[in-house]
């Protein structure tokens, strides 16, 4: 992995730990605790994820590995992991490499040779390639934290539609039903992310709306929506009666930056009307 996003992946990935292992590995497991350890005769470098979990099978050591580049040692490298990881702590490693890479999966994911009975090695790991993931497979999901990764899925259709989809991305993470520190936390590792398949100029254009809409959220005007009993803005709109207080919403709003379609839905003012109040 490349040192850019080497240094960060830990930070980025851990909260996303027990998504991953439901979500994409489907494990029945119970997670028991970190393990941190440095592979010391290896990379010198930290293990990206190791958790000891309790499993139908009994207990094992969880290992996952994120690659933003092919890397065509990574079999011996998955290989040295595993010996550690059973000579530190006497597990059986559940080894797996969350591949986050531009380019297709070109890694195998085994070593084996057989020189007859007593020399023998049969080894293999799971290579996960969040490229092949749907993006309709994530949204809807309560996997909240793998919204992180939806600039990284579905290759076809983010390079068949290039910005709308980071755009499309972007509105999928504003519309989690969490609070708006955690939504910002989710949208600041997809922006990181976006960086491995995105232009810097597009993922700076598309995010600056979803700054703009956290702020709004933070404002006090939304806050007042939310007390008023009006929060529900878009599904709900504004109780009959009270066009004053609709109208000096409204123009609250178009201070802050809101586009004209939102302010409308969350009125029920007609856009002309809205136009209007510019002037």
């Amino acid at each position: 992995m490349t040192q850019k996003y080497d240094i960060t992946m830990k930070n980025i990935f851990s909260d996303m730990a027990d998504d991953i292992m439901s979500y994409f590995l489907g494990l029945q497991y119970t997670k028991i605790d970190e393990l941190n350890m440095e592979f010391a005769r290896v990379e010198r470098r930290d293990s990206d994820m190791i958790f000891k979990c309790t499993t139908d099978r009994g207990n094992v050591a969880v290992h996952i590995e994120f690659q933003s580049e092919n890397d065509g040692k990574m079999p011996y490298r998955m290989l040295r992991y595993s010996l550690e990881i059973m000579e530190k702590h006497n597990l059986l490693p559940y080894q797996i490499v969350v591949y986050i890479g531009k380019d297709n999966v070109k890694m195998a994911n085994s070593l084996s040779y057989d020189f007859g009975e007593q020399n023998t090695l049969d080894y293999k790991y799971r290579i996960i390639n969040v490229g092949n993931i749907k993006y309709t497979d994530v949204v809807g999901t309560n996997y909240y934290d793998l919204y992180s990764l939806l600039p990284l899925m579905d290759q076809n259709r983010r390079k068949e539609e290039g910005e709308k989809y980071l755009e499309r991305c972007v509105e999928a993470i504003k519309d989690i039903p969490l609070d708006i520190n955690k939504k910002k936390d989710i949208a600041f590792k997809a922006e990181i992310l976006s960086g491995i398949v995105y232009k810097r100029e597009v993922i700076e254009k598309v995010f600056s709306e979803v700054v703009k809409m956290f702020r709004i959220e933070e404002s006090e005007t939304y806050k007042m929506i939310i007390e008023k009993g009006i929060e529900k803005g878009i599904e709900k709109g504004i109780e009959k009666g009270e066009k004053e207080k609709s109208i000096k919403i409204a123009k609250k709003l178009l201070e802050e930056g809101m586009d004209i379609d939102k302010i409308a839905k969350i009125t029920e003012l007609a856009k002309e009307e809205i136009k209007k109040l510019i002037n």
